[in-house]
């Protein structure tokens, strides 16, 4: 899956809308077979723990109360980008996403990335500015053009590098 981080910014002038990543498939198995992993893991540990006699019982309890909510907010979140890939593979405008800035930051002061500036345009929208923070790449400079799928229904964008 592509890079985590704030990816919501527009500038007060322009609509609401929100960056949104593909999810391919291969991305979304290995996303809920972890989220699967993470669900079980501490209800095993408590099968196991109560039927075998072990000593787990305590371990079992951390990994329920702390990996099943996560686990199923992982589940919950990859389904609902996924849902928005469909969406904007169905009825996504075509559009052009041009780099207006490049900032760099640190996340958490262990990983450098990027805030890219973008201006999204195309025929039929209203031009809006997000800012989306990823990771460093190459590919990415002031002025260089992007394609973009937009739906302007759902508050959505889509931007391929």
């Amino acid at each position: 899956m592509a890079d985590d981080g704030e990816r919501d910014g527009t500038s007060p002038e322009s609509p609401q809308m929100s960056l949104t990543e593909r999810v391919g498939a291969w991305d979304a198995a290995v996303l809920y077979f972890s989220s699967a992993v993470m669900v079980l893991s501490g209800p095993v540990m408590l099968a196991f723990a109560v039927l075998a006699g072990a000593e787990l019982m305590l371990i079992g309890v951390v990994f329920t109360v702390v990996l099943v909510p996560v686990g199923l907010g992982l589940w919950f979140h990859t389904d609902a980008e996924r849902g928005h890939n469909r969406r904007l593979d169905a009825v996504g405008i075509p559009a052009t996403a041009e780099i207006t800035d490049l900032t760099d930051f640190d996340w958490n002061g262990e990983e450098s990335g990027v805030e890219v500036g973008l201006r999204v345009s195309g025929p039929g929208l209203r031009t809006f500015e997000a800012t989306w923070r990823r990771g460093h790449h190459p590919g990415l400079r002031v002025g260089r053009g992007l394609a973009a799928e937009v739906d302007p229904a759902g508050g959505r964008f889509r931007v391929r590098l």
